[in-house]
């Protein structure tokens, strides 16, 4: 999905209240009523479920992208606390291996101090038999040399049982971090997925509401020769060639955006008041995630592209507003279609854009468009 960075501002704030206060009210039309009554009833509940989710729709794909990322982390996570396990793993065997060796070293110099303490008579009597003092120095050097490695060997299985210890309580505060991180993984990943099922799901089903509205109203313009637009000007009904009205790429960036909605926008309004605006068009579609083709597929409808306004620089019968450029009004009203109609051609914004012949506006809108 397209990001939105680098947005222009609109030149005056977007009031709602303002453009949606002025629309006439629907004339009685049995027909209009009976056909329209039950998709529109539907239609109009998903038209705000679809302005709800246009607002929320970046928030959820960077909830989704993050915990993307989450779950990355988390796996990596993961990974290295596996790696130090099995380095811990790998020790803790290496330890274990010596142990018996070094069990059986301290219980023999353990049994050795034991004899000399029992026998101090015998040392008592070795010490006496030396022959000359050199030979004294040796034998309490042996002594002492016995006694330090039979301390040696203890002290160094007391060392060796503590590491294992503390090598163990380390690999359980691992493994349990690891568990979490995993935990945590798994939840991000169920969320994203959950996340992007529900949308997917939402979308599906508005996409298949939208399109028996789009047909139905398009079964009911063809029944029509004329109807009364917004600007309260009767309007010859069209009926599109090929319906759709869901064919922007949003992955361009801006740059490239701009200039080929621009030049296609420019093409379509050569000859008329809104010509060399389709820059205009393009800037303010890109900053508002409006359809390129909606503003000025409206204005052909309202004011044939800007050659008859009931208002100043009003080309597209948007309520009591004027203003004092195009590229104001251009702005304005691109956000208003943001704001107020999910930036999209709707038979459920077409029928509050013109309540008085919804079926005959959203036909002859989605004409100009797929002339674009």
């Amino acid at each position: 999905m397209r990001r939105r960075t680098n947005r222009k501002p609109p030149i005056a704030e977007v009031d709602l209240n303002y453009y949606m206060r002025h629309r006439r009210l629907p004339s009685c039309s049995t027909l209009l009523t009976a056909l329209l009554a039950a998709v529109l009833v539907i239609n109009t509940f998903l038209f705000g479920v679809s302005q709800a989710q246009a607002e929320t729709l970046e928030e959820l794909q960077a909830k989704v992208e993050q915990t993307n990322s989450e779950y990355d982390a988390a796996n990596q996570r993961v990974t290295e606390l596996q790696a130090q396990i099995a380095e811990n793993e790998a020790r803790i065997a290496e330890i274990e291996k010596q142990l018996p060796e070094q069990r059986s070293r301290a219980a023999e110099s353990i049994r050795a101090m034991y004899r000399m303490q029992q026998g101090s008579m015998g040392i008592i009597d070795l010490l006496l038999s030396a022959d000359s003092f050199n030979d004294l120095i040796a034998v309490v050097q042996y002594l002492e040399i016995i006694q330090n490695k039979n301390s040696d060997a203890i002290n160094h299985l007391v060392d060796l049982s503590k590491e294992l210890s503390e090598t163990q309580s380390t690999l359980n505060a691992q493994m349990a971090e690891a568990e979490a991180q995993k935990k945590a993984a798994e939840d991000a990943m169920n969320a994203a997925i959950s996340t992007r099922q529900a949308l997917q799901a939402e979308l599906a089903q508005q996409a298949a509401a939208e399109a028996a509205a789009s047909e139905a109203a398009l079964r009911e313009a063809a029944n029509e020769n004329s109807f009364t637009n917004a600007s309260g000007n009767t309007t010859e009904v069209t009926t599109p060639p090929s319906p759709s009205a869901d064919n922007v790429d949003w992955s361009n960036d801006k740059t490239s955006f701009v200039s080929s909605w621009g030049a296609r926008i420019d093409a379509y309004l050569a000859g008329s008041p809104l010509a060399g605006y389709g820059s205009t068009f393009a800037e303010a579609a890109w900053a508002y995630g409006v359809d390129p083709r909606f503003s000025p597929a409206i204005s052909a409808v309202e004011s044939s592209k800007g050659r008859y306004n009931f208002l100043p620089y009003n080309a597209w019968g948007w309520g009591s507003a004027s203003w004092s450029s195009w590229e104001e009004a251009i702005w304005d009203h691109t956000a208003g279609l943001a704001a107020g109609y999910g930036g999209r051609l709707s038979v459920a914004g077409a029928a509050r854009y013109n309540p008085a012949n919804p079926s005959g506006w959203y036909s002859a809108v989605l004409t100009q468009m797929e002339y674009i």
